[in-house]
């Protein structure tokens, strides 16, 4: 079925791009929020890169299995470019003139609260990795991709997304106990936090 499915979204069918859409939107989704931290421009990030996949579907190969890796290749490759746009962004407001600004308490609120502390430090970590290391770690850990189809999903061979995987897992193991000890969430005993 997915090499008829991939001859219909070449074709053009807006049936079969919509059968995509239902299968893989999901996956996409998580796939931006882990990236990037926010539900909201994931979601941003989904419709980019469906409208890009259905600007490129001419180019999807006829044969392959899942269609997931192309559509998290092309969320990586979306992520990638609202990185550099953001980066861009942040540096035309820094030559701006400086002005007065109201202190935003809501991270302090959240940071009291212990699962979202786990989770800021385990993002901070991960922002903290290699930009290609973090994208492995992504596409195989939390989108669930095999290594194969992360290789595929980045174009890389498949040897080089086991190192990235191990050396991703490893940093960021350190990199999370390190936020975690900064944040003073370090376990005083067994089931208790400081």
């Amino acid at each position: 079925m997915t090499a008829e499915m991939r001859v219909r979204i070449r074709a053009g069918d807006t049936d079969a791009f919509g059968e995509l859409f239902d299968e893989h939107a999901d996956a996409v989704h998580r796939h931006a929020v882990w990236s990037g931290g926010d539900p909201v421009q994931a979601e941003d990030v989904v419709s980019l890169t469906f409208l890009e996949a259905w600007r490129i579907r001419e180019s999807l190969h006829p044969d392959g299995d899942s269609l997931r890796p192309w559509l998290l290749g092309i969320a990586t490759n979306v992520l990638r470019n609202r990185r550099r746009a953001a980066r861009r962004h942040r540096e035309a407001l820094r030559r701006l003139p400086v002005r007065d600004t109201i202190p935003d308490f809501a991270d302090e609120v959240v940071a009291r609260m212990h699962d979202a502390d786990q989770v800021a430090a385990v993002m901070a970590g991960l922002q903290a990795l290699r930009r290609a290391d973090r994208e492995v770690f992504l596409l195989c850990v939390w989108s669930q991709l095999d290594y194969a189809a992360a290789a595929e999903a980045l174009g890389v061979p498949v040897g080089t997304v086991r190192s990235r995987l191990s050396r991703a897992r490893t940093r960021l193991r350190v990199l999370a106990q390190q936020e975690m000890a900064r944040t003073r969430m370090i376990p005083v005993e067994q089931g208790e936090y400081r």
